[in-house]
């Protein structure tokens, strides 16, 4: 046998151990079956009724000793139109896998959105940073009088009917965060109902 054959041989031994130790479950994946140990949890673990909309792909880059490592990040909203909506950042070489991060996160972060008849339920100012947006109820046909991202978040939370005036700012992140910070802080007509000790049929009457 040659030192050629022996040397194949070897790199085949050490590449079939290598898989057997990849197939093992990792420490602290007892009792997972050894098919998902490890596995990243791909779109179709999650809620596949959903819409997905880019806000923005920007190429950042990390300065390090030896010069600049560029990347790109991705900015992602997902909703399902009837009250749930979510937003994600995700980071990577390339822009497929970055928006696979960010639709993930933005799966997992969604939030509910109380919706009266297609509009939101009162007025509500939202504001993060240098981003500041006011949202108003609109009568029905007035539809979503918004641009950017936050026609995006309206559309994929379901809002038809709306106006909004973008008081300040113009980052695409900033505005974004102030608009889930305003989608938080609604109240639906129940719930303040509940909170007063009314009944809610009473306050939609007035």
């Amino acid at each position: 046998m040659t030192d050629e054959t022996k040397k194949n041989e070897t790199a085949e031994a050490a590449k079939t151990e290598v898989k057997a130790e990849a197939k093992k479950p990792a420490h602290g994946q007892r009792g997972r079956s050894q098919k998902n140990a490890g596995r990243r949890p791909q779109k179709s673990d999650l809620d596949v009724d959903l819409e997905e909309r880019v806000v923005a792909v920007n190429r950042v880059a990390k300065v390090v000793k030896g010069g600049r490592r560029f990347s790109f990040s991705a900015l992602m909203i997902v909703g399902d139109k009837k009250g749930r909506v979510g937003y994600g950042l995700g980071k990577a070489k390339e822009v497929p896998e970055a928006i696979r991060k960010a639709t993930q996160q933005a799966q997992r972060s969604m939030i509910t959105v109380p919706l009266d008849q297609g509009t939101i339920p009162h007025v509500i100012m939202g504001e993060f940073d240098a981003g500041q947006i006011l949202f108003k109820p609109a009568a029905d046909g007035t539809g979503v009088k918004a641009a950017g991202a936050c026609r995006s978040i309206l559309e994929l939370a379901g809002v038809r009917n709306v106006l909004t005036k973008s008081l300040r700012g113009n980052n695409p992140h900033n505005i974004v965060k102030a608009t889930f910070a305003a989608l938080r802080s609604l109240r639906s007509i129940e719930e303040v109902a509940r909170v007063r000790g009314r009944d809610f049929k009473t306050l939609r009457m007035k």
